[in-house]
């Protein structure tokens, strides 16, 4: 992407460290982490107290204030060292337990700033939905400082999530690939989900980015990539991940432990075949390329692995979970003996002994498919035009 085909972006963040009567009156609490930061890098908290704003907390998401954790950890401080603010840690909160968090923190508005990378079993989201029921139940404004979808927002994929199978991986009916901003998909919550969580919607209001359009990804932003968690370093990862975070559901590996997660899938079990027979789908804008590599953790820690590489060579021709459920197809055809799902152990929220494909696809209609021998990119299309499935009211860029 050339300097000339950039677009002059402006957050929602950068906006209100300008303008910090934004956010409206009254003790703010931030809920962030170390994406918070303003188009020039500085962190955000520390800038908008130095700009007037009444910042009073800190809310850390899964990985924690500083990004430090691992997925499905956090971190433990109670303090933040830069500004001295409390920190709160959200993960693994909801229901009455949040909400006493949330009363208890003395803020009459919470500020909501993470870079989100599009995809729905990413779990900040649901930290912003899990907040806005309990902003909704205890009176508490949320303001939504937005940022641009990293991978645009012309095209979605994949079905609406089936409420039966809601966990921390996907709360309520959204596609895999969603194509929103937070604060679009704050306002389609608001006015869907929320109220039937909290019995009324919540008091928000979303801080537009000012420039974005949705054809832009993040390398037309022109924004510094901060990476979001530990296992997305890169935006050739954000591109993938929506595909091969699936894979978390099964006995390969994602590439975790590795310098390119999701980039990477790989086992023990993978011969020469899986490469080739990737190749003859010619799926659009991915090359895939034999190799190997060892997990320094996570699955197969310290065993060599054999698998592919996705190379995204067309942005806009590549649909990653299309490929990816291709992938997957494939896996169960050549290796029906060694392939496997995994189950959950049912975690914080009891969702019981459930294979964990389901929870990220949002139904067990996946996983049936594959396991029968049925075409499952029948499945993928998403159940609206690009970028509509949230209903125009929902939608803030052109």
């Amino acid at each position: 992407m050339s300097t000339a085909d950039r677009v002059a972006v402006t957050t929602g963040i950068a906006r209100l460290h300008a303008s910090p009567g934004l956010a409206g009156p009254g003790r703010l609490g931030l809920v962030t982490n170390h994406t918070g930061v303003l188009p020039d890098l500085r962190p955000a908290a520390p800038a908008l107290l130095r700009a007037g704003a009444r910042l009073v907390a800190l809310f850390g998401p899964e990985h924690g204030l500083h990004g430090t954790g691992q997925a499905g950890e956090s971190e433990t401080a109670r303090t933040d060292p830069g500004t001295g603010l409390p920190v709160h840690d959200t993960y693994r909160l909801s229901g009455e337990r949040l909400d006493k968090l949330l009363a208890g923190s003395g803020v009459d508005a919470l500020v909501y700033d993470l870079q989100d990378i599009g995809a729905r079993f990413y779990t900040y989201v649901w930290t912003m939905f899990d907040l806005m029921v309990s902003a909704a139940r205890t009176g508490v404004r949320f303001v939504v400082a937005d940022r641009p979808n990293p991978l645009g927002g012309l095209v979605s994929e994949g079905p609406l999530l089936d409420p039966a199978w809601a966990s921390f991986v996907g709360r309520a009916p959204t596609p895999v690939r969603h194509g929103l901003t937070c604060g679009e998909l704050a306002r389609h919550l608001n006015a869907s989900a929320v109220p039937q969580a909290a019995g009324s919607a919540a008091d928000l209001t979303v801080i537009e980015v000012l420039g974005w359009r949705r054809a832009a990804d993040a390398g037309a932003t022109g924004l510094p990539w901060v990476a979001p968690s530990p296992n997305i370093p890169t935006p050739a990862t954000a591109a993938v991940y929506p595909g091969t975070c699936l894979f978390e559901g099964t006995n390969l590996s994602e590439g975790r432990g590795t310098t390119q997660p999701f980039e990477l899938v790989g086992a023990p079990y993978i011969d020469p075949r899986f490469a080739p027979a990737l190749a003859e789908l010619a799926l659009p804008g991915v090359h895939f390329r034999d190799l190997y590599f060892v997990p320094a953790f996570h699955k197969h820690a310290g065993r060599p692995l054999r698998g592919v590489q996705l190379h995204v060579t067309d942005r806009e021709a590549f649909a990653p979970v299309r490929t990816a459920v291709a992938m997957l197809a494939t896996l169960r055809r050549l290796y029906p003996d060694d392939f496997a799902w995994h189950t959950t152990d049912g975690g914080a929220e009891g969702t019981g002994h459930r294979h964990f494909i389901d929870l990220l696809w949002g139904s067990d209609r996946l996983r049936r498919a594959v396991d029968a021998g049925e075409d499952p990119l029948t499945l993928c299309d998403p159940p609206a035009p690009p970028g509509r499935w949230a209903g125009d009211d929902a939608l803030l860029y052109p």
